[in-house]
């Protein structure tokens, strides 16, 4: 595995994400604006619940977009087996005999990706895994989850 191609997979994911997300945001937008949106009565209010869905899809959109921009500039490092887990960090871990792969990701966490057959869900800095994950070597058990780190690059 190579975290340069993980990463342009995962960038690709995400402006799939933001295509759909955006054209879901027109959509929307074009219903809290259009002839249908008009009000029929005094409690008809479904221009006005389409409005708020179509702002909250807008600010969505945005917030992929800026998760997209710091992916494209991201710097990828590739760590040392004895490195200790770090920003950027591709991380192999086992639990009760089950693999999981996570990438520690400046933004955008909970995405999964197949990548060869391996499901990698990325973490950002708000997740409390990314969070017990940082600073820990090769071999070291996380309390009190009992995840074991066996890889890092």
């Amino acid at each position: 595995m190579t975290k340069t191609d993980i990463f342009n997979q995962l960038i690709a994911f995400l402006h799939q994400q933001l295509a759909k997300m955006t054209e879901a945001a027109r959509i929307t937008h074009e219903a809290s604006t259009g002839d249908e949106a008009k009000a029929e009565g005094k409690y008809d209010t479904r221009g006005l619940e389409a409005s708020y869905l179509a702002e909250a899809q807008a600010e969505q959109c945005r917030k992929l977009a800026r998760s997209l921009h710091v992916f494209e500039s991201f710097a990828i490092n590739d760590l040392r087996p004895n490195s200790l887990v770090d920003a950027g960090a591709l991380v192999e871990t086992e639990l009760d005999g089950t693999l999981c792969y996570y990438l520690l990701t400046p933004c955008a966490g909970g995405v999964s990706i197949d990548y060869q057959g391996c499901e990698i869900t990325t973490l950002s800095p708000d997740s409390p895994l990314y969070q017990s994950l940082l600073g820990k070597r090769c071999g070291d058990i996380l309390d009190p989850s009992g995840i074991m780190i066996l890889e890092i690059s």
